[in-house]
């Protein structure tokens, strides 16, 4: 687990200082959903036209989609998903769309990686967590759940917010393998800083809350 793997299609365009945008609300720019993207979302819904007509009619509210068929959402806490992210954008291929909720992230990822993605990390900590660094227990959502996505345009009201808002009727999403590479490499990168140097997972030290979390220091390379 130590490249990401180059089967998967990357982003074909990237953004920069994309983490910098769950802590700046003024840039608006890349949490709006464009035209395109909206299509795209609305296509998981069970009547794509009616959720069109709804967002379009109230571009200020979420709504609600079915996971499975379109996308799966992989559900992280805000500070392992910052690593996580961190390492998609500075040395794998990107990611999809990206969303926070509720002091959580999640990421748009390919239909069936909420079937393998647990089970995959499951294998690689088979030996012991020292193998992956211990990742936090992730919450996948696929076939037959539903997930509230946040509103086409960002609105004064708090709630859920893009962090990276769909733009295309085809956006690229990881899957399973490219995920797992990621998780991994952020929970070993944050034991491996938790002791100083390279080595086993220990017991991880609590989390900070979102609040507290600065996100504007990183800029990736994308």
């Amino acid at each position: 687990m130590t490249a990401w793997p180059r089967t998967e299609k990357p982003l074909t365009h990237r953004r920069t200082d994309l983490l910098s945008l769950l802590g700046e609300a003024e840039r608006q720019l890349t949490e709006r959903v464009t035209q395109d993207g909206a299509a795209w979302l609305a296509s998981a819904a069970a009547s794509p036209r009616s959720a069109l007509a709804l967002w379009h009619g109230r571009p200020e509210a979420p709504g609600v989609l079915p996971c499975g068929a379109v996308f799966d959402i992989v559900n992280l806490p805000a500070v392992f998903a910052r690593r996580v992210l961190d390492r998609l954008w500075s040395e794998g291929p990107g990611s999809g769309p990206v969303a926070a909720h509720r002091g959580r992230v999640l990421l748009f990822a390919a239909p069936g990686t909420a079937q393998r993605l647990p089970a995959l990390i499951g294998w690689e900590e088979w030996g012991g967590t020292e193998r992956t660094g211990g990742v936090p227990p992730l919450l996948c959502h696929g076939a037959g759940d539903a997930v509230t996505v946040p509103p086409l345009a960002p609105g004064p009201a708090p709630g859920p917010r893009w962090v990276v808002a769909p733009d295309t009727r085809g956006p690229w999403l990881p899957g399973p393998e490219v995920l797992l590479w990621a998780c991994v490499g952020a929970a070993r990168a944050t034991s491996r800083s938790a002791h100083g140097r390279p080595g086993p997972a220990a017991r991880r030290r609590p989390a900070p809350s979102p609040s507290d979390i600065d996100f504007s220091s990183h800029r990736s390379g994308c």
